[in-house]
């Protein structure tokens, strides 16, 4: 991470109080000034109950963040702008790397012109700060159309236009792949099973692009109701699949066995063979915990996967798999990627869903916080969970261990206390690690500088793309 916006970023000894210095003289497309004041009113945004955003819980650590989802007060009171270029942040519970987290969207600053509550302008023409601005309303399904911000306060972007279509979620693989052929698409993913024929196609005209990135696959157990409410009913599972066959036999050798929760991305955080499980099958240590958890031939185990994106294949192999080692009913459910995240946070859930992260942050917290920890369980009032720790994983040992490295200012002890909770869940078994994330995509190298490199986020970085 480096400083842009945030020019410098400064913390007390116990890392409860930061201060960020803003640069001055940047403005949002609309004209209004980006100063601290426009993040403190971008922060309430995020915060504000009536727009529900299901990320706010990156802030629940300032102070005055219950009052304000409660509907208690308006403002986050642990929030100031003293002048111009001055924000502070008072925290209720030390974190050392907040800093950190200030790269998620969430914390984006705010025009005025926004309002403070449901703004249906806004949500189709957003007024941002960033290197291009939009180019007429979001065409809801179709399209959004992009211009370079000739006002950009920062390094401006070297192309004009960027147009993005918006594909159907069931079948946007297979159609960015057959765009790009003829033509139509400078960018496109590859779907799973046209990897070695894209290779073999693209790779020569230096249009094929792969890279390791920010986030891991996993399969989700729902761990507080259900089939696998034990833990040995969950080395059950992660014994009974063979990775190895999956990433050569349908992968092709594109994909890699996982064997931790947190990925090789950060080096200085991973352990490798973390998961004993995950490491080769085993019939044998299978059928033991399942009879330990009293998971018997013939229960019926749903596994919920998001179709259209190249899923179907592995999913059906892990469903078969299960079956003949553990003689398991297994129920595969096959839903929209918006149908999926919905079927995580029911009340009701039970069972396996087929999961990925991509870090929002570069640092081993984003894994363990929001995924495992039990703040991050959020669960309404009719039992839904609202946090992104769809597992229900609640752990005090882990908790604490997560608090504590939150709490510690040396990044080296830090990480030591982050690698001990990642342990900890790992021996319960709180997320199924399945591969790492390898990304493939196709791009026109032939036109473009640029676009053989992914952001954080797995996008193409548009302000650093250049005309050949």
């Amino acid at each position: 991470m480096e400083p842009r916006l945030a020019t410098a970023a400064t913390t007390n000894d116990d890392c409860t109080q930061w201060k960020f210095s803003v640069k001055s003289g940047t403005k949002f497309t609309n004209g209004e000034p980006v100063d601290a004041a426009a993040f403190v009113r971008g922060w309430n945004r995020s915060v504000n109950p009536e727009l529900a955003s299901d990320v706010s819980y990156h802030l629940d650590g300032i102070v005055g963040y219950e009052k304000v989802r409660s509907g208690k007060a308006k403002e986050l009171s642990g929030l100031s702008a003293p002048d111009a270029t001055s924000l502070r942040v008072k925290l209720a519970a030390s974190d050392c790397e907040f800093d950190k987290k200030t790269a998620h969207t969430v914390f984006s600053p705010i025009p005025k012109a926004a309002g403070t509550g449901e703004n249906k302008k806004f949500a189709d023409e957003p007024i941002g700060n960033g290197p291009f601005k939009m180019a007429g309303k979001w065409d809801h399904n179709k399209k959004i159309s992009l211009v370079r911000n000739d006002g950009y306060g920062l390094e401006k972007a070297k192309i004009g236009r960027v147009d993005i279509t918006l594909l159907n979620d069931q079948s946007m693989f297979d159609l960015e792949y057959q765009g790009f052929q003829t033509g139509l698409f400078d960018y496109a993913h590859v779907p799973p099973g046209q990897l070695r024929a894209a290779e073999a196609k693209f790779k020569p005209a230096g249009k094929w692009v792969t890279q390791d990135v920010n986030g891991m696959n996993y399969l989700l157990p729902i761990t507080d109701q259900g089939p696998l409410k034990s833990r040995d009913a969950r080395l059950a599972i992660s014994y009974a699949i063979d990775r190895q066959a999956i990433t050569k036999g349908l992968y092709k050798g594109y994909q890699r066995p996982a064997s931790s929760i947190i990925p090789p991305a950060l080096p200085k955080s991973y352990q490798d063979g973390l998961c004993a499980s995950c490491l080769k099958p085993d019939a044998k240590k299978a059928k033991e915990h399942a009879k330990a958890a009293g998971l018997k031939p013939g229960t019926e185990l749903s596994l919920v996967f998001n179709t259209g994106v190249g899923h179907d294949q592995w999913i059906q192999a892990v469903g078969k798999q299960l079956e003949d080692t553990l003689g398991l009913k297994v129920k595969l459910r096959g839903k929209s990627f918006r149908e999926g995240l919905e079927a995580e946070q029911s009340a009701d859930a039970t069972g396996l869903f087929r999961y990925s992260w991509g870090a929002d942050y570069p640092t081993p917290d984003n894994y363990l916080y929001p995924l495992l920890h039990s703040g991050s369980i959020a669960k309404d009032k009719s039992g839904e969970v609202m946090g992104d720790n769809r597992s229900r994983y609640s752990n005090l040992k882990f908790d604490k261990l997560v608090d504590k490295a939150r709490a510690t200012k040396d990044e080296k002890k830090r990480i030591r206390l982050y690698k001990q909770a990642e342990k900890v869940a790992m021996d319960d078994m709180a997320l199924i690690p399945t591969f790492h994330r390898s990304e493939y995509r196709l791009a026109a190298k032939d036109k473009f500088n640029g676009l053989d490199v992914l952001s954080f986020g797995e996008s193409p970085i548009l302000e650093g793309l250049s005309l050949k």
